[in-house]
């Protein structure tokens, strides 16, 4: 049988699209291997949030094309859609997917290269699709659910996995490319996310996190984000439903009532904030301000007194002076979030940023605004997890730990526990009391009470 490795770069909703796209190319007849194994396709799902990210897509290519000379090198993703976009050719690169075709990189690429066809004995699942057709969802692109084909592979089985229920951006934000890589709004209808919420609970997951690219934005036209929370909350054995990244306006009331309000819902939301000085958010064109995001969160920790709130932040944004990154680094104090993400700016090709503003802070000084920060942000997620100190907390094991002998995992409201535990308390639920927190802001524990298997 044929061989397709995939690789994935960047957010939740990459991951998610990974594993599908992995789905389909299983139900063509191909066995998966890992990216550095030797392989007759090679799929990387990219990333271009960062010139970071665009230098890596890059040399992931380069990296399978010299691995097997004679392979077919896949590439979609927000990176490859730049590509595209401004015609820009990726050395090693066979094949271009669009993003707003992703779901049917499979079949794309079967289309291009009509010999692994035969070699695979593949497109015996028909997909009946016009060509150029918007598939952003697994539906559709016609994918069958793969546990109708054969089992999962126990590469692809986890404790947690995302749910991707939103696709496409129209905010517009000065330093960001993705309105343009992911310009198609839409919402996946909510029979199919429980659908596979469903399925997903049958193999064993235990926590699902809802995620789309603006996943505030969802409206199927008969549920809201806040509809579909309570919806999945109340599915059978997922012990968890954790909203992923979420842009401040779009958190309402009524979601974080029905965070609140829903028992297995994890009090944790990921708000970005990407700066806290009133001056780089305006130039930024973020819709809101800190006096916004301040009681935002006031509003969130009356409701859920005991949530992790985490958050990105960017520095060295066009015009930031010492003085806006000071003030910046004063909120985040302010609010004392769980985790930061502290990202330096880079232009991106197509932004409002990249074509208007000078990229006046120099190199050496986002370095230092950077390690600064991050510094202060450990301290920030130290704080937080220390307040749980001698406190018995739910904790999701997902595998093992920092030392031999120990598993780790997640609290709801997002802290990373270690403890001494045995293998069989792995994909498990454990109760722990925690008895310190490392200098990285994570915490150790020992298990307390009796384990709660999900094997």
């Amino acid at each position: 049988m044929p061989k397709a490795a995939l690789a994935n770069l960047g957010c939740k909703v990459n991951q998610y699209e990974t594993e599908k796209i992995a789905d389909s190319f299983i139900a063509r007849g191909f066995d998966l291997t890992d990216f550095d194994s030797p392989a007759d396709v090679y799929v990387i799902n990219t990333c271009s949030v960062t010139s970071a990210a665009d230098r890596k897509s890059r040399s992931m290519a380069r990296r399978a094309s010299r691995l097997s000379p004679d392979a077919k090198i896949v590439l979609t993703g927000c990176f490859a859609q730049l590509a595209l976009d401004t015609s820009e050719a990726v050395d090693g690169a066979s094949l271009l997917v669009p993003n707003r075709e992703k779901m049917r990189t499979a079949e794309h690429t079967l289309n291009a290269f009509p010999d692994l066809v035969s070699y695979s004995g593949a497109l015996s699942i028909e997909t009946g699709l016009a060509k150029n057709v918007i598939a952003v969802f697994p539906e559709e692109a016609g994918l069958v659910q793969l546990s109708s084909l054969r089992e999962k592979p126990e590469a692809l089985r986890r404790t947690r996995a995302t749910l991707k229920v939103q696709d496409g951006c129209e905010h517009f934000c000065a330093f960001c490319s993705i309105p343009y890589t992911r310009s198609t709004m839409a919402s996946r209808k909510l029979s199919a996310v429980i659908e596979e919420a469903r399925q997903l609970a049958d193999e064993g997951v235990l926590e699902i996190v809802v995620t789309g690219v603006c996943v505030g934005a969802y409206d199927d036209g008969t549920a809201k984000l806040p509809e579909l929370i309570r919806h999945l909350s109340k599915i059978d054995s997922i012990k968890r439903v954790r909203v992923s990244s979420i842009q401040p306006i779009e958190t309402s009331m009524e979601l974080i009532d029905a965070v609140a309000e829903s028992s297995n819902a994890a009090a944790h939301l990921h708000l970005s904030l990407q700066s806290g000085d009133d001056l780089v958010l305006k130039a930024m064109q973020r819709p809101y301000d800190a006096d916004y995001f301040r009681d935002l969160v006031a509003r969130i920790r009356q409701q859920i007194p005991n949530i992790g709130l985490t958050t990105d932040v960017i520095v060295g944004f066009p015009g930031e002076s010492d003085e806006c990154f000071e003030r910046s680094k004063a909120f985040c104090a302010e609010i004392n979030f769980a985790r930061t993400h502290v990202f330096r700016y880079s232009p991106r090709q197509r932004t409002f940023a990249e074509q208007n503003l000078f990229d006046s802070v120099p190199h050496a000084v986002k370095e230092g605004r950077h390690k600064e920060l991050s510094l202060a942000a450990k301290e920030s997620q130290r704080s937080f997890a220390s307040r749980y100190i001698g406190q018995v907390v739910d904790v999701l094991v997902e595998g093992r730990g920092l030392k031999e002998g120990f598993l780790a995992g997640y609290t709801g409201n997002y802290i990373r526990v270690h403890f001494p535990a045995h293998s069989d308390a792995h994909r498990s639920m454990v109760k722990v009391i925690i008895n310190e927190v490392n200098e990285d802001g994570e915490a150790q524990g020992t298990i307390t009470g009796p384990t709660e298997s999900y094997l």
